[in-house]
């Protein structure tokens, strides 16, 4: 099918842009997760003023998606999307059928925050060619990210989990990807991210991956916790819904996501009466070890390590997926200046008691002058920070 029906058919719903791009991303997602009559529900749900009359439609949209992506440059597309992060969503081998369908739909929730956010997206592992060999797959779409830059990026591993006592390996149709070769890919990477392993026995990945300027999630705290998580569906609810806006700025940072995610598998434990075989685990400062939720208190962690460590969820708090309104009218070096002077602010907040009174306070003092000179400069009159 070439371009003409694709367009005719977005003429007729007036679509435009990168609007019809996130239309035809659902398109593509959610016939790759099941029917049409999925695909009309999902469309009606976000876009309920399109008229959407017949299958025919719906099965048009779907099918020039390849098409349209092709059309246009990949600078283009990139270009149509108001956010600058991109995604990357990788669904595991699904094994036992109830297994597969909470796979899929943890990863249509990502999906549907990543249209919420208006950024690129790439799904993998949901399509129906039993074939597929993911492991290449990945690799290429991680060979193809940019490396460099301010434009955050996620990477989000949504399935089962191996580990042999030395390597953690994700499950993928095809062969598995290790935690080894996710080290090698990601190593070039400078850019903001964060990695979001939901899967079991995925403790270990933690080590492998953990770096400056870096977000890791884990499902695990160790490799050992072999059993199916409930976290990782947990999280996926979290990263863009309200309820899970701990500090009320209008968005869902990583750190608030694990936290709400942790604490909905903490109550399901409990409430069926069942002893917990899972215990998530973030680290965003580089030290390799990661610090569970029940050390916060708020959005702040109460505890360190024992090599004194510094405290994790400092840039975790910083790093969110759908911006709120406010955000978006930061440019990427603003976003960026912004949050390295607030983390200095609370890095140098844990000097208190090591420092003279007023060494420390004048050395706050000239911190919290240079945010608030930020704020003044760069955030209009009436809009939330």
């Amino acid at each position: 099918m070439g371009p003409a029906p694709l367009e005719g058919v977005a003429m007729k719903l007036n679509l435009k842009g990168s609007r019809l791009i996130r239309i035809l991303q659902f398109a593509i997602c959610n016939l790759q997760c099941g029917t049409l009559s999925r695909l009309k529900s999902t469309l009606r749900r976000h876009w309920p003023i399109l008229p959407l009359p017949s299958n025919v439609a719906c099965s048009v949209l779907a099918s020039g998606f390849v098409v349209f992506s092709l059309k246009f440059s990949s600078e283009a597309y990139a270009a149509s999307f108001s956010n600058p992060a991109s995604v990357i969503i990788v669904v595991g081998a699904p094994g036992e059928s109830e297994f597969g369908s909470n796979f899929v739909h943890a990863a249509t929730l990502w999906q549907e925050a990543c249209v919420r956010a208006d950024c690129r997206c790439l799904t993998l592992g949901l399509d129906s060619d039993s074939q597929t060999n993911d492991f290449m797959h990945l690799e290429r779409a991680l060979i193809d990210e940019p490396k460099e830059g301010l434009a955050p990026f996620w990477l989000v591993l949504v399935g089962h989990g191996t580990f042999d006592g030395k390597e953690a390996r994700f499950n993928l149709r095809g062969p598995d990807v290790t935690g080894s070769d996710l080290a090698k890919w990601l190593r070039p990477f400078t850019r903001p991210m964060a990695v979001v392993d939901s899967t079991s026995c995925s403790a270990p990945l933690l080590s492998k991956l953990s770096g400056t300027n870096r977000v890791v999630v884990t499902a695990t705290r160790t490799g050992n916790e072999q059993y199916y998580v409930h976290f990782g569906t947990y999280l996926a609810e979290a990263i863009a819904n309200p309820e899970a806006d701990l500090d009320k700025d209008g968005q869902v940072s990583v750190l608030e996501a694990f936290l709400y995610g942790s604490r909905r598998t903490a109550q399901f434990y409990k409430t069926e009466g069942r002893i917990a075989t899972e215990h998530a685990l973030l680290d965003d400062n580089g030290d390799n070890l990661g610090t569970p939720a029940d050390w916060f208190r708020g959005l702040h962690a109460t505890k360190k390590a024992k090599d004194n460590a510094g405290l994790d969820g400092l840039f975790a708090a910083q790093f969110c997926l759908v911006p709120s309104e406010a955000e978006r009218g930061l440019t990427q070096e603003q976003r960026a200046r912004r949050d390295a002077l607030e983390r200095a602010v609370l890095v140098f907040r844990e000097k208190k008691g090591a420092l003279p009174d007023d060494d420390y306070y004048g050395q706050l003092e000239k911190l919290l002058l240079d945010l608030a000179r930020f704020y003044a400069a760069n955030i209009s009159p009436g809009a939330s920070p």
